[in-house]
């Protein structure tokens, strides 16, 4: 890979070289270097458009690393990654997409992961988003599709980092008894950058819960919009929470709906919208910043 391509691996993946463990690369659009682990199984599809995972259960310990590269202008790369874990597994898998575009085309990854998790295993997935290079967009549009058996939980980390043009972010889950879901998301938008998130949450299960939070920072002339849904079936626990600073000429709309379905469902949503508040401003001000390291100083706080 030439250094652009490395750069972007070091901040969606933490690595510029092979990792640990196992590991599926992709770049422009194919997979270029693969291996499976003793407890994780690898396995490309026969289009090449993504991958089969298998984790073994009662793995424990392993960490997966699946990064996406592009750096080549004009390309619109789809992709399926399928994951099935096993009961009792605990395991950490990080993805994320960066996109260096110095061409005068648009450029695009869409992924469309799906998770199947057995009972009682627990995953923690993180997935960073970035662009960098010219004028020319740079779009990324994840889906993510969580089936959750019971006593199963999953935390997700969220990031878009920074250069990305255009994205939309689709989650749709179902979780089954006792079982959790967390997900955590951190959004950076500027100039005329557009996001969406939109997340459907169905606990299915009695005992099921999830805890939605929402971090953003829409700065320029970009627009933000978060959607969530929790659809509350059976006797469960739901929490949604988007907290976004509004900057320059930016919008941002917030639409969180919780639906309860059972009597003993218990849905809570919040939602806030705001500027920097003058005082955190001020009070940055007197020991020596300037308005616009004040100013980035309390956004990279804020998401951090």
């Amino acid at each position: 890979m030439n250094s652009n391509a490395e750069h972007i691996l070091e901040t969606v993946a933490g690595f510029s070289h092979i990792p640990d463990g196992a590991f599926n690369i992709r770049h422009n659009g194919k997979g270029v270097n693969m291996r499976s682990s003793v407890g994780i199984s690898i396995l490309p599809r026969k289009d090449g458009k993504g991958i089969t995972v298998k984790i073994r259960p009662g793995t424990v310990g392993e960490i997966m690393h699946i990064p996406v590269v592009i750096d080549q202008s004009g390309i619109i790369d789809l992709v399926y990654n399928d994951f099935f874990i096993g009961e009792d597994c605990d395991v950490e898998i990080i993805a994320g997409c960066g996109i260096h575009n110095d061409g005068v085309h648009l450029t695009q990854h869409d992924g469309i992961h799906t998770f199947h998790i057995g009972k009682n295993s627990r995953v923690r997935y993180v997935e960073k988003h970035y662009g960098s290079g010219g004028n020319a967009a740079k779009v990324l549009n994840p889906v993510t599709n969580l089936f959750l058996a019971e006593g199963a939980h999953m935390e997700m980390d969220t990031v878009q980092i920074e250069g990305v043009d255009a994205t939309k972010r689709v989650t749709k889950a179902n979780l089954l008894a006792n079982s959790t879901l967390v997900i955590k998301e951190k959004l950076l938008t500027s100039g005329k950058q557009t996001a969406a998130t939109d997340y459907e949450i169905n606990l299915n299960g009695k005992g099921a819960g999830v805890n939605l939070i929402s971090r953003s920072v829409a700065k320029g002339e970009s627009t933000q919009e978060f959607l969530s849904k929790i659809n509350g079936n059976t006797e469960c626990q739901g929490h949604s929470e988007c907290d976004a600073i509004i900057m320059d000429n930016a919008t941002v709309t917030a639409i969180p709906i919780v639906k309860a379905n059972h009597v003993d469902a218990s849905l809570i949503h919040e939602a806030a919208i705001g500027k920097i508040a003058g005082e955190q401003i001020t009070k940055l001000l007197t020991l020596g910043l300037t308005q616009e390291e004040a100013e980035a100083e309390i956004v990279n706080g804020f998401l951090r």
